[in-house]
């Protein structure tokens, strides 16, 4: 007996340092919280970026055109119903366009320059601006419509009205 029962101390002890040991703090990090996390982010400003591309309210004409591709951003000139231009999203005169143009410019007149004007403004006025960019050696103008509807479409805005 007196053997068992020195087995049982010498057993205890081992069982009360595995104990201990599975007690005490992981030192490791947990990445998978971290993971979820930034794919989440990532999806979320996925969603958000092509929203924020340009903040100017303007009702685009619609046309048949397929959507032209680039590799960098171009700069974007807006016209509102009002006629107010604007460089981007900041309002600017008509007269100092060319010259702002001109400095954030980065690859000087082979820039890519698009057009935005609201549906409602008058032709002359767009082709003014346009004239006056082309006039101040920009080449690559051009003019940024949204797409028609597709068939589905047309005959449910038909069938509601």
């Amino acid at each position: 007996m007196g053997a068992s029962a020195g087995g049982t101390s010498g057993g205890y002890t081992r069982r009360g340092s595995r104990r201990r040991s599975s007690f005490s703090a992981i030192s490791e990090i947990n990445v998978t919280p971290l993971v979820d996390v930034m794919l989440v982010l990532l999806i979320v400003f996925m969603v958000a970026a092509p929203l924020m591309t340009v903040g100017v309210p303007v009702d685009l004409p619609q046309t048949k055109a397929k959507p032209m591709q680039g590799d960098t951003e171009p700069i974007t000139v807006s016209l509102d119903a009002a006629g107010q231009v604007f460089l981007q999203e900041t309002p600017i005169d008509q007269e100092t366009l060319v010259a702002k143009l001109e400095a954030i410019a980065k690859n000087g007149y082979e820039e890519r320059i698009f057009v935005r004007a609201d549906t409602t403004v008058n032709y002359g006025l767009v082709m003014k601006v346009m004239g006056e960019l082309n006039a101040a050696g920009f080449k690559k103008i051009g003019l940024v419509t949204s797409s028609e509807p597709t068939a589905p479409e047309k005959s449910q805005k038909k069938a509601q009205k």
